[in-house]
């Protein structure tokens, strides 16, 4: 394939893409995360991620039941540090050295978000898994994205979802839904398309950060966006 067109990237996993059925973390899919994932890292390309919680427990919507929302949210956190940490696993089964960085300290088991040591990680070649949201409530893990990408210097925020790409409506139960190649933030935020949360198309219209929505599990899909192949997905950008 052509030459990488990006050195460093995020990319932000959704916690159901884990799910099979009723087990909240099936060990095939996450194997087969790993392997997307490490065919790009062999090619020179740093990776960030971000993986959300919902396979295992969703804050906003226990919320909505009556929880205290800080509460439900620091659970929701926690949710992804387990997924963070079957991630890990799966790519350190691969032979990819592979960081766990957490927001909620805990030293036992992961290392606390120092962004001058995630950095540092990247040029040694470690896979960075950023867990535990940004560490305080009322913020997603997509929020959680875009601004570990800010941070990180990231040239793109590469969004994995079951879907190809971004659609006026959804495709799944509309035949006639229209997929976009590219559209603006604003337009994104204007048509209130529920791929990324305001929050987090704010910080990436704000600091020109590229996002690429694509679906995870197309085969080959991850290593051809990297390769400057968007075809097959949707770019929001400017």
């Amino acid at each position: 394939m052509s030459k990488p067109v990006y050195k460093r990237v995020l990319l932000k996993l959704s916690g159901e893409t884990l799910k099979d059925g009723d087990n909240p973390i099936s060990p095939d899919i996450v194997h087969e995360m790993a392997l997307s994932i490490k065919e790009i890292v062999d090619l020179g390309v740093e990776v960030a991620l971000v993986i959300g919680g919902g396979n295992i427990f969703r804050g906003l919507a226990a919320s909505r039941k009556g929880m205290d929302r800080a509460t439900a949210d620091y659970m929701g956190m926690l949710a992804t540090c387990i997924n963070a940490l079957a991630l890990q696993d799966g790519l350190e089964s691969l032979g990819v050295p592979t960081r766990v960085q957490s927001a909620i300290a805990m030293q036992s088991i992961c290392e606390p978000y120092i962004r001058r040591k995630a950095v540092r990680h990247f040029e040694k070649g470690r896979v960075v898994i950023f867990a535990a949201g940004t560490g305080s409530p009322f913020f997603s893990t997509d929020t959680t994205a875009a601004l570990r990408a800010v941070e990180a210097e990231c040239e793109v925020v590469l969004k994995a979802t079951k879907v190809d790409g971004i659609y006026d409506k959804d495709p799944k139960k509309h035949a006639d839904a229209v997929k976009f190649s590219h559209i603006s933030y604003g337009e994104c935020l204007q048509r209130r398309l529920q791929v990324m949360d305001s929050t987090a198309f704010a910080l990436c219209m704000e600091n020109k950060l590229p996002i690429i929505v694509f679906d995870f599990f197309e085969k080959g899909s991850l290593r051809r966006i990297i390769g400057g192949d968007a075809s097959h997905a949707t770019t929001v950008g400017q």
